[in-house]
């Protein structure tokens, strides 16, 4: 199948999904449903992994996008047992959630392990922004994000570009546009103590 059609059927998916009962029955349904969607999770993961965690990918980590794929499809197979989204946005906003929490607790683990590794300072690199040492200001900025209206904190953080956003939300690339630039107006009204 042509990934054009990846929405459509993942929303497939997600119905056959709902109907299901029992264990048996359910858990090949969620492989299958992950199957379909991975190609989306890993462009996920490495827009993430590239953009917003980058000091992962360099020693001593060296994390890779498969590594993280892998990690987020399990935490997913859990996740899925106990939920089911309804719709495809649902769905991948499940998937954010779970790769910020694989990177972040990656992240903690990678800062924990520096500190105790009894390297002089100056040979130990310093952090680029994580979850895992947040100052006062990262946290007003990650409140003010959760706090936005759902589909302006959604256009703001989905990790794709405009395009793939609009596809997966089911919108025109103009409106997730429109949700973007309102997002960044009600950020810098919320966060303009911090100029």
């Amino acid at each position: 199948m042509n990934e054009t059609n990846t929405t459509e059927v993942v929303q497939n998916y997600l119905d056959s999904l709902g109907e299901l009962e029992g264990d048996s029955a359910v858990e090949p349904a969620i492989r299958a449903l992950l199957g379909r969607a991975v190609g989306r999770i890993q462009l996920l993961c490495r827009a993430y992994l590239n953009q917003s965690y980058r000091r992962l990918t360099r020693p001593p980590l060296n994390l890779q996008t498969d590594e993280v794929l892998s990690a987020v499809v399990e935490r997913l197979l859990k996740a899925l047992r106990e939920t089911r989204p309804k719709t495809v946005r649902q769905f991948f906003g499940l998937a954010n959630q779970h790769i910020r929490w694989e990177l972040n607790d990656l992240a903690r683990c990678s800062d924990k392990q520096m500190k105790q590794s009894g390297l002089p300072a100056e040979l130990v690199p310093v952090p680029e922004s994580s979850d895992s040492s947040l100052s006062l200001n990262a946290r007003h900025i990650l409140e003010a994000i959760e706090n936005l209206p759902e589909d302006e904190r959604e256009a703001f953080s989905i990790g794709m570009s405009q395009a793939e956003a609009a596809d997966l939300l089911g919108v025109s690339a103009k409106t997730v546009q429109r949700r973007l630039h309102r997002s960044l107006v009600l950020l810098t009204e919320k966060l303009s103590f911090l100029q």
